[in-house]
């Protein structure tokens, strides 16, 4: 089983657009898989499930205020999934009730439970976890959990100072937390190839040994559509040139 989080400090850089496009293409493949939404903002959820999101009998939310109190038995956390319209993808909704109950959680060290249920998780060949566009609890908690992260990136010079923050917190975290954690990529989004100056920016990052992707995303009114209808991409128009990008940086990430 993969557990793959996406996370970046800096909002706006389709983290969540990733997750959702990247595990409908692994459940579309055939692999069981599931999402976990760690936003409070809820976006994931809202993608994959649109007016039904607010009728999951449990959530997020719902595993995290268990964690606050001791249980010789507590529930497994499959009792929190809930299904999607899409066959073989599951999804763990969030809660608007995380931002209150990680004070408590912080205050409890509980950091480490988030990782503990998903050791004993079966049934799944990948995970795929949405974080908040900050390192918060929850972002700290899926990055212990995680095998992989994988960073969005838009190309600009505020986003690249940024990075080299970010990539920091990630090495902390994996020295003190996680040993096994490694950064899979950093995957170019909204890329704009007539452009110069993204492709400048790509270039001496990668000079610099920054492991940027490949597989590059490009901008398209497809994407919201894709949104506003709540399918992922592979289940509105696999032909489409941006699904083909999903398609070639999830080949790309399986075999890599």
């Amino acid at each position: 089983m993969t557990k793959r989080v996406v996370f970046n400090q800096k909002g706006g850089v389709g983290k969540t657009t990733i997750v959702c496009n990247l595990a409908a293409i692994a459940a579309a493949e055939g692999l069981r898989t599931l999402v976990i939404d760690l936003d409070t903002q809820g976006n994931a959820t809202q993608y994959l499930l649109g007016a039904r999101a607010t009728q999951v009998d449990r959530s997020i939310g719902d595993f995290f205020e268990s964690t606050l109190s001791f249980s010789l038995a507590p529930a497994p956390f499959v009792t929190y999934v809930s299904g999607t319209p899409f066959e073989n993808l599951d999804l763990v909704a969030s809660d608007p009730r995380l931002e209150e109950l990680a004070i408590k959680l912080e205050a409890k060290q509980k950091i480490y439970k988030f990782r503990d249920a998903l050791r004993k998780l079966k049934g799944y060949d990948a995970i795929f976890i949405d974080t908040p566009p900050t390192l918060n609890f929850y972002s700290r908690a899926a990055l212990i959990a995680a095998d992989s992260v994988l960073i969005p990136f838009d190309c600009d010079e505020f986003a690249r100072q940024a990075l080299y923050t970010l990539l920091a917190n990630i090495e902390e975290i994996r020295a003190d937390h996680n040993e096994e954690l490694r950064v899979e990529g950093i995957i170019v989004n909204q890329f704009q190839a007539r452009s110069k100056q993204p492709q400048r920016i790509v270039d001496e990052l990668r000079a610099e040994g920054k492991p940027v992707l490949a597989q590059m995303l490009s901008s398209s009114v497809k994407v919201k559509e894709s949104h506003e209808l709540h399918k992922p991409l592979i289940n509105l128009d696999r032909s489409h040139r941006v699904t083909q990008e999903y398609l070639s940086l999830y080949q790309a990430l399986q075999h890599g």
